[in-house]
């Protein structure tokens, strides 16, 4: 058993100009590229194992992230299951300049625990969720496990 504290990971990129599209914003891809790197250091880090990622749910776009500002990735394992867990990330950004600071977007992320030696699938460490909101992000993961085993069939 592992604490949710145990395995967050905070990331913090700077925007360079090869980052951008054609208007100076950060490129969608460049941020889920981001947002990957972080989920999966934090699932990892939980494991104390190789994971991989098997899908992401709900990415949205609420504001563009301009060139020079700092990008803040902050991950967490929000639930897990029998070979799978659920990591949430927030992506934070600060314009240098003003010291502003706004919420930009939030993705959630299954990974798989791996077994480096057969590529199989293997127990993950069960997390405990001590504060309120580790309980709610808890709660609301299976509800999304759920929506998402529902899709499938």
């Amino acid at each position: 058993m592992k604490k949710v504290k145990d395995s967050q990971i905070e990331m913090v990129e700077l925007v360079l100009p090869n980052d951008t599209n054609i208007l100076g914003n950060l490129s969608g891809g460049r941020l889920m590229h981001w947002i990957d790197i972080a989920a999966a250091l934090c699932s990892s880090k939980h494991c104390n194992n190789i994971t991989v990622t098997a899908g992401v749910d709900k990415l949205s776009f609420k504001k563009s992230i301009k060139l020079g500002s700092l990008v803040r990735l902050k991950a967490s394992v929000n639930r897990t299951f029998n070979t799978s867990l659920e990591v949430g990330v927030k992506v934070e950004v600060e314009d240098i300049k003003t010291g502003e600071i706004f919420h930009s977007n939030s993705a959630y992320l299954t990974f798989v625990n791996i077994d480096p030696k057969t590529n199989k699938p293997i127990p993950v460490p069960p997390i405990i969720p001590e504060t309120e909101d580790e309980k709610r992000r808890y709660e609301d993961a299976l509800m999304r496990r759920n929506q998402r085993i529902n899709e499938k069939k």
